[in-house]
């Protein structure tokens, strides 16, 4: 059986149509200021889209993790919706208790083509995550058409992904731009991907790596590992590691990683040397450690000059590049050395050699945003979890509703 994602063109859009927006503006947030507006002007296209088209637009979302019990202040959209209204010009109303209020009445009203609708944080209400028919309904009712333009949010069957898209007639839903994009950009990369290929990996923990690791070892004939996840390998293959964190009960795991990617002739590469520290602290001192062993008292925080020189090699001999995970801690500046290198390597990769590079979403996003490097590569992807899910070759409960199935 083929497929095909469904897109704008397959929508029947008139003017004053109502269309039901699933957007991701689960942007970082510090004292109720948006600290990287990356996710909210990747949804810019589809919002400029159908405001060219004057349809109605019921935009939603999700901020953050509220307990689902009712509004809570940290968690407002209101500052999203400002930043949108700043970008597109346009009157954003933002829609707070519009179970009861009843949003159909307020669609009614919207009397300019520049005008649209925010509904206040989906996870306000216990039905977004819990997919109960009744939310479901009720969400649904309020528009002729729904679009999903939040990837990044693809991966979760939540109520507003999964069952209210399905109580759209199929010929009535479809992806938007920013969904479309990543969809293509990661299929396309990695289906017959140019070689050699590289896929670098780093964050914390090897499980959650596990399915992609796997994956790669089939796609790729280089994997990098780096970041805290590279310590629970380094621990399996004898080596010292002082008190750096790692996953002790997936030794075994890490282990049967190591067979397989050396079953399949995939040559994987540790760190050879890093920056250490005595305490997890970002006033912590740095502390070059110039073997692969670590002293007893200190910690790995980052990959160290010696190793960001070979992996540098690595990106510079490929033409196809995976990124999901930083080096070490990038948020401290004593301990960006190797993430930052990484960064700015693959960018230069891509715009001098004509490389393809994703950027795999969450910490490695915001790393290529702090450098500002985003632009500067093939694709960065707005979904963390999501990205890797779609990478390890499952089917996102959000991206399936959107499919034609023949």
């Amino acid at each position: 059986m083929s497929t095909r994602l469904r897109t704008f063109k397959d929508l029947a859009l008139k003017e004053g149509s109502t269309v039901f927006l699933r957007l991701d503006l689960n942007v970082p947030m510090q004292d109720s200021v948006i600290s990287d507006d990356f996710r909210i002007t990747a949804s810019l296209p589809t919002l400029k889209y159908l405001l060219e088209k004057k349809c109605k637009i019921i935009a939603c979302s999700h901020l953050g993790r509220p307990n689902g019990k009712g509004f809570e202040a940290e968690f407002s959209l209101a500052p999203v919706g400002q930043k949108i209204s700043e970008y597109l010009g346009c009157e954003v109303l933002l829609c707070p208790d519009f179970l009861n209020l009843g949003v159909d009445k307020i669609v009614s009203e919207l009397n300019s083509p520049e005008q649209m609708i925010l509904l206040e944080n989906l996870r306000f209400f216990s039905g977004e995550k819990n997919g109960t028919d009744e939310f479901c309904q009720k969400l649904s009712s309020l528009c002729e058409f729904y679009v999903n333009d939040a990837f990044g949010t693809s991966h979760r069957p939540d109520a507003s992904m999964y069952g209210v898209p399905l109580l759209f007639p199929l010929e009535k839903r479809c992806a938007g731009f920013l969904v479309e994009k990543e969809v293509r950009f990661l299929e396309e990369a990695f289906l017959k991907p140019k070689p050699p290929v590289t896929a670098i990996f780093g964050g914390s923990k090897v499980s959650d790596k596990i399915q992609v690791l796997e994956r790669f070892c089939n796609i790729a004939q280089h994997i990098i590992v780096g970041g805290a996840m590279a310590y629970t390998f380094l621990k399996v293959l004898g080596k010292d590691i002082g008190i750096s964190k790692y996953e002790a009960d997936k030794l075994d795991l890490a282990q049967k990683i190591l067979e397989y990617a050396s079953r399949r002739n995939v040559k994987l590469y540790f760190p050879e040397d890093h920056i250490c520290a005595a305490s997890f602290e970002e006033s912590a001192e740095s502390v070059l450690c110039p073997t692969a062993d670590i002293p007893k008292n200190l910690m790995g925080m980052d990959i160290g000059p010696l190793t960001l020189d070979v992996y540098q090699n690595i990106i510079n001999s490929s033409q196809t590049i995976l990124w999901n995970g930083p080096m070490g801690v990038f948020e401290w500046d004593s301990f960006s050395l190797g993430t930052k290198g990484i960064a700015q390597t693959l960018a230069t990769r891509s715009q001098k050699a004509g490389a393809i590079v994703v950027v795999g979403g969450g910490d490695s996003a915001a790393a290529m945003e702090k450098y500002h490097l985003k632009d500067k590569v093939t694709h960065v992807s707005t979904g963390g979890g999501a990205s890797l899910e779609f990478l390890e070759g499952k089917e996102l409960p959000g991206i399936k509703v959107l499919k034609t199935y023949y």
